[in-house]
């Protein structure tokens, strides 16, 4: 099965100042929306919660290590990442993607095969950081670019990264 993190991060590197999204990117979303139809989804409580709404098709699975929480029906909670590999594989899901939050993020990028990035040209400053994007690690495959227009305050670059085979990272 396929591990991918997808996730919109400034120039220098944050997804948030503190929760939600920063940007308003009409392109982003449906990008969002179009590579995630009908998969398995991993997110943190957090960011399960601010995308109220956002699951259609979707099969999240919620990481918490809170015991009480509830998920909307058809929705799964899962503790630990090994967990939520081993129900996604129960749903024979071929793909488990990975949208967030930072700590999400940081337990699964190790184990990740490819990165789906949307590179806003904005810089925050400051906030919630995306871990670092290792050159030794990962290529870029494609680079997708979208210019600020009358509904995009900002540009965007819409990047894949695949994750290079122990063996063959780079020096």
């Amino acid at each position: 099965m396929i591990i991918t993190l997808i996730a919109a991060l400034s120039e220098d590197g944050f997804i948030s100042r503190s929760h939600g999204v920063p940007w308003d990117l009409p392109d982003d979303r449906k990008h969002f929306r179009q590579y995630t139809a009908g998969r398995c989804l991993l997110l943190g409580r957090t960011t399960y919660q601010e995308m109220n709404g956002w699951f259609t098709d979707h099969k999240p699975l919620v990481l918490t290590r809170d015991a009480t929480f509830r998920p909307q029906p058809g929705h799964r909670r899962v503790p630990t990442v090994p967990l939520a590999l081993f129900y996604a594989q129960q749903q024979q899901a071929k793909e488990l993607i990975v949208c967030g939050g930072a700590q999400t993020y940081a337990a699964t990028i190790p184990l990740a095969h490819k990165l789906v990035i949307t590179r806003v040209h904005d810089r925050l400053g400051s906030g919630i950081a995306f871990p670092a994007i290792d050159p030794q690690r990962w290529i870029e495959i494609t680079r997708i670019e979208h210019p600020a227009d009358a509904h995009h305050a900002h540009a965007m670059t819409f990047l894949t990264y695949h994750s290079l085979p122990q063996g063959r990272r780079r020096a």
